[in-house]
């Protein structure tokens, strides 16, 4: 075994010793393993009871290692064979082979934390549990059990096709599927039943996301630094900018995460959830002091030639992440504080009390923070804005027209968010389809004519490697894909933005988006990606695979709005409820019959289609007459430089088109006179 490869090992021993020890501190301290157990009630086992906190983090710091080599893989090291045959580089095959592996065993610690949570939930020991019938019949009956086989299913296939893969795409597609696997099993957690659910899910999702990376990548990174392969200073520069947001991210989720469950300061000295909520606080901020140090030491002598120092540091570094994922699990093995007063019914579903009867102030004055779209609008108009900044510095101009729209398709956003329209939208279907409208038809609108594509095609440097790819290479790559060149097809983007709207409100699947907090956002994402999909083709700003002429813009609108009305109708003249049974769960006091209620939000439906239609039309035309003024401009300029001395006659358009003209003329007087001469 080489030095490099013990080195190797030996970081790793400490990192798992180090988590090991936290947890097993964590899992005491808050009373998770020391529990009295009560006779005559079902009792796991102090295997269940060791085993299950074990097998968990086991598969997060498994889960990371996966997503690190993933990364190392695909954005880390840099592309070799240029645009037209862009193929992995030798390190990044070999990351690609770590990662397979690592894979599987991500999932086979999935698979023992599966096990351990049936036995748990049950109360009966892991060896009944596996012997009897109680494993299959519940994994599809418990949302924990559920979210786990999803995680050993999709960790399988990243570890399968991990093997076979070669290209830079394919890579990213694995790190996407890593990345989602990620997020099952934590959002069945505490996060699911706290007060403020809605925000608790996604800070949840937000904090595993970012932590993933963060570990993972540094792990990886570590380790190139130990075997000493090449390109190390490129690896851990892009490592330390990722690191940056990842940083800010679990920051903030985390903080976000601490109030939605222990809303008094006070519970973070007095509980044992708060105590070990104050230790993960500790950790974050001396991994804080880390990254500072790798920033202004380490990377430094990196460039100097001198990669000890970082590789030792990074493994210290390593070591103190993983015992905060140990630490983590321990805090979720632990139960938060009870609420003071019992909840009701309504906010146990909703996160919220009742609100009062629903007027026009309280729409506009009754906030409601939803941290997923919160986030969104901030990351959108940040970025936004410091494009349009780097340009201006550059000297580069951009119109102030788009910026004004970009920030409108925001604020629609807000709109519909955030204020009292999101408080009451889970209630009342009417404000529901409201909500739906703005997000489907009008905030896409602004948000196109905004041209973001174009605008990061501008601000965004090529990367600086020859051949490599950088945020710009993969933004081209997209364009230029077959993915998007089939969903960008005007007949694609038409069916998905019409039929998924009548595929969901007339399934289930309604109903099932409803109660659960992730699906309502998916069903919202969807409603916006759909739009901004289907007006990209129609109002066509940004770059796309398929052009369509100002008369087939027209078409396609008139042909595609009356369907909404059609929809509205149907709505309309319905005699049963839609998602009857979530809608009876939350039905207002104060509130109409659900069935009249959903009957006005038809009639939105019905009604709301005339003022997009207005808005595009107005757009189409303004971009019909400029893209006129551009063709006649042009025109004249190439009929300028034919003019000029040494200029080609043929690039005079017009000049050209006469002189075919005068020829067609000639040939028919010739022609004419021929027939003259034959008849006499």
């Amino acid at each position: 075994m080489s030095k490099g490869s013990l080195g190797v090992w030996r970081a790793g021993a400490v990192a798992l010793a180090a988590s090991a020890a936290v947890l097993v501190a964590g899992l005491v301290l808050g009373g998770s393993v020391t529990e009295k157990v009560i006779p005559g009630l079902g009792d796991a086992g102090a295997l269940t009871r060791w085993g299950l906190p074990v097998s968990r983090t086991a598969m997060d710091l498994l889960s990371a290692l996966t997503v690190g080599a993933l990364l190392a893989a695909a954005a880390f090291l840099p592309v070799e064979g240029g645009r037209g045959a862009a193929r992995l580089s030798k390190d990044a095959v070999g990351y690609l082979n770590a990662a397979s592996w690592i894979a599987a065993g991500w999932a086979a610690a999935a698979a023992a934390t599966l096990v351990f949570t049936v036995a748990d939930v049950l109360g009966q020991p892991v060896g009944d549990v596996l012997t009897g019938s109680e494993l299959s019949s519940y994994v599809g009956s418990l949302p924990q059990g559920t979210a786990l086989m999803i995680v050993v299913l999709l960790a399988v296939v990243v570890a399968l096709l991990a093997r076979t893969t070669t290209t830079p795409t394919a890579a990213f597609g694995l790190l996407a599927m890593a990345g989602i696997a990620l997020l099952p099993a934590p959002l069945t957690g505490h996060s699911a039943s706290a007060a403020n659910h809605s925000v608790a899910t996604t800070g949840v999702a937000l904090h595993v996301a970012a932590v993933a990376p963060w570990v993972g990548g540094l792990a990886i990174v570590g380790v190139h630094a130990l075997l000493r392969r090449d390109r190390l200073p490129l690896m851990a520069g892009r490592f330390s900018r990722m690191a940056v947001w990842c940083y800010i991210t679990v920051g903030v989720s985390g903080l976000v995460n601490v109030i939605a469950r222990l809303p008094d300061p006070v519970e973070l000295v007095e509980t044992n959830y708060g105590r070990l909520a104050l230790g993960k606080i500790v950790a974050f901020g001396v991994l804080g002091f880390f990254g500072h140090w790798h920033r202004n030491r380490t990377l430094p002598a990196l460039d100097a030639g001198r990669p000890r120092a970082f590789a030792r540091f990074a493994s210290a570094e390593a070591a103190v992440m993983a015992a905060a994922m140990g630490l983590a699990v321990a805090l979720a093995r632990t139960a938060p504080p009870a609420p003071a007063e019992p909840e009701s019914a309504v906010k146990s579903l909703l996160g919220y009390d009742m609100p009062p009867e629903v007027t026009p102030v309280r729409l506009l004055t009754l906030w409601q923070f939803d941290l997923f779209f919160a986030a969104l609008v901030v990351v959108l108009g940040g970025l936004y804005l410091a494009a349009v900044v780097r340009l201006r510095r550059r000297g580069d101009s951009w119109p102030l027209a788009r910026t004004v729209s970009w920030v409108l398709g925001l604020v629609t956003i807000v709109a519909v968010t955030q204020t009292g329209v999101a408080r009451y939208a889970p209630i009342l279907f009417s404000v529901h389809m409201a909500q739906h409208m703005v997000l489907n038809m009008l905030t896409p609108i602004f948000l196109v004519v905004g041209a973001p594509v174009t605008l990061a095609l501008r601000a965004l440097k090529p990367a600086r490697i020859r051949g490599d790819r950088g945020p710009r290479e993969w933004l081209t790559a997209m364009l230029h894909s077959r993915y998007l060149a089939v969903i960008a097809h005007p007949a694609v983007a038409t069916i998905i933005f019409v039929a998924s709207t009548f595929v969901l409100y007339f399934t289930p699947l309604f109903e099932a988006a409803m109660r659960n907090h992730l699906g309502h956002i998916a069903m919202t994402v969807h409603f916006l990606a759909s739009g901004s999909l289907f007006f990209w083709v129609l109002l066509g700003v940004d770059p796309a695979p398929r052009k369509l002429p100002y008369p087939g813009r027209l078409l396609l609108l008139f042909v595609t709005m009356p369907f909404h009305a059609f929809f509205g109708i149907a709505l309309m003249n319905m005699s049963q409820a839609l998602a009857r049974g979530w809608y009876t769960s939350v039905d207002p006091p104060w509130g109409t019959t659900i069935l009249h209620d959903q009957h006005t939000g038809g009639a939105i439906a019905w009604g709301f289609g005339e003022v997009p239609t207005f808005i595009v039309l107005l757009v189409l035309a303004v971009q019909w007459y400029l893209d006129d003024q551009r063709q006649a401009r042009r025109m004249d300029r190439k009929a300028d430089r034919a003019a000029k001395p040494g200029g080609r006659a043929e690039d005079d358009e017009l000049a050209a088109y006469n002189a075919r003209l005068a020829k067609l003329a000639e040939r028919d007087r010739a022609a004419g006179e021929q027939t003259s001469k034959g008849n006499a």
